[in-house]
């Protein structure tokens, strides 16, 4: 099977590169950096060990930065070479990485462009996140000798009934991994099922996140727009949730005449959608990206901005997190909760089954089912706002219960770290 997969992206090489120069024309892609993703360098390999840590995107991204941190405390002299395949992830790494460290594109998973990518580089080892996995790609690493550990591995029921299908292809590929650290105990299952060799039950780095950034000179200027209006934040919106902010919004005014909604969309890409719902609801907006400022009869402000969700998450008492109400399997919850604010999502969060379980267990739940059970919640939270500070603590708490899974990742990853010189 993995030869055929092999053989079949070799076919498909040419194909690649006019589907990836058409993203970029869309601006899914930098165009600047295009060659990245057939496994052109664009920098210089620095001198010394390296140590090469791949992500999908950006929450997977900025869930292991405690880890990167971690290693280069006790490899000074090291440097992290840290891989994503979006361009918002780039974007936002750009400003988060430690000094040591910085940022490539992934290579597409053709044998030659991944085979450039690892003769230039010359990692000591690998560190792959989640469920980002990438037959080719790994192939040739294990092929190399370089360790690899997989960390805070996640396989939901749909990625698990697909891999299944293809069982063959992904479990010489698992088998490879000098070491598996997953999230839950059905995560654990479903890897040994698929191939796996002993995976290890760590938890979620998610829960030792380094808090959002924040400007406070813009936070001050928030604050100062939005007075003493009650509002509530919905972030992290995507495209099929946008009636839902719109109809919620519109089911509280009555309840709170000059409520102020705030509404940051996951991906720009979707501003434009989310633009004609509110136009459709006849809701007075303004938009972040072209310098407005949320005035007196501003219904839902736009924060179509990018790396500001700190800035949200501190202006607001409670949020509703997306994700939740599409197949999706939800956005992070946690970055809200360490900023104190009181979090409520839909349904669909099996992208966080642990922290879901977590929270259901120590009766801090912020799952609601339904639009009616939204605007109920947002509704007690806004009128009684000492509710949602006990409801914020009570969520925060499960964060230090949490604390040591940093420790027990490095732990597990320190095993395969280069020798400090």
């Amino acid at each position: 099977m993995l030869s055929l997969y092999r053989w079949a992206t070799i076919m498909l090489g040419p194909v690649a590169r006019m589907f990836l120069r058409r993203r970029a024309s869309r601006g899914k892609e930098d165009l600047t950096r295009l060659e990245e993703r057939f496994g052109w360098a664009s920098i210089p390999r620095p001198q010394g060990h390296l140590v090469w840590v791949h992500a999908a995107s950006v929450g997977e991204s900025l869930s292991v930065l405690p880890l990167v941190v971690r290693m280069l405390e006790v490899l000074p002299r090291a440097h992290i070479l840290f891989t994503t395949g979006t361009l918002t992830s780039a974007r936002l790494l750009k400003d988060r990485l430690p000094d040591q460290a910085f940022h490539q594109f992934v290579p597409i998973d053709h044998p030659v462009s991944v085979r450039r990518f690892l003769d230039y580089w010359l990692p000591d080892m690998a560190i792959w996140v989640e469920s980002e996995l990438w037959p080719n790609l790994l192939r040739e690493t294990h092929l190399r000798n370089i360790s690899t550990v997989l960390v805070q591995g996640r396989m939901s029921r749909k990625s698990y009934l697909h891999w299944r299908r293809f069982r063959d292809l992904i479990a010489p590929v698992l088998k490879g991994f000098d070491r598996i650290l997953v999230q839950t105990h059905e995560d654990a299952a479903r890897f040994q099922n698929l191939g796996a060799v002993s995976p290890v039950i760590t938890g979620s780095l998610k829960y030792a996140s380094s808090l959002l950034r924040v400007d406070e000179e813009q936070l001050r200027s928030l604050e100062h727009a939005v007075g003493s209006r009650p509002l509530w934040l919905a972030a992290s919106i995507h495209p099929g949730e946008f009636e839902l902010v719109c109809q919620a919004h519109l089911s509280l005014r009555p309840r709170f005449s000059d409520l102020l909604t705030i509404v940051v969309p996951r991906h720009p890409s979707s501003v434009k959608e989310l633009v004609g719902c509110l136009k459709s609801y006849d809701l007075k907006f303004s938009q972040r990206s072209t310098g407005g400022q949320p005035s007196r009869d501003t219904d839902v402000y736009v924060a179509d901005t990018m790396g500001e969700l700190g800035l949200f998450y501190r202006l607001s008492r409670q949020a509703l997190i997306g994700g939740s109400f599409i197949e999706h399997g939800g956005q992070n919850p946690l970055e809200a909760i360490q900023l104190n604010c009181a979090v409520i999502t839909g349904p669909s969060m099996f992208n966080f089954a642990e922290v879901v379980a977590d929270f259901n267990s120590c009766d801090a739940s912020f799952s609601m089912a339904s639009l009616e059970e939204v605007v109920e919640k947002l509704a007690v939270l806004l009128a009684t706002p000492e509710l949602a500070i006990v409801l914020a603590e009570k969520q925060k708490s499960i964060l230090a219960m949490k604390a040591g899974v940093l420790d027990l990742v490095f732990g597990s990853v320190s095993d395969f770290l280069p020798a400090t010189e």
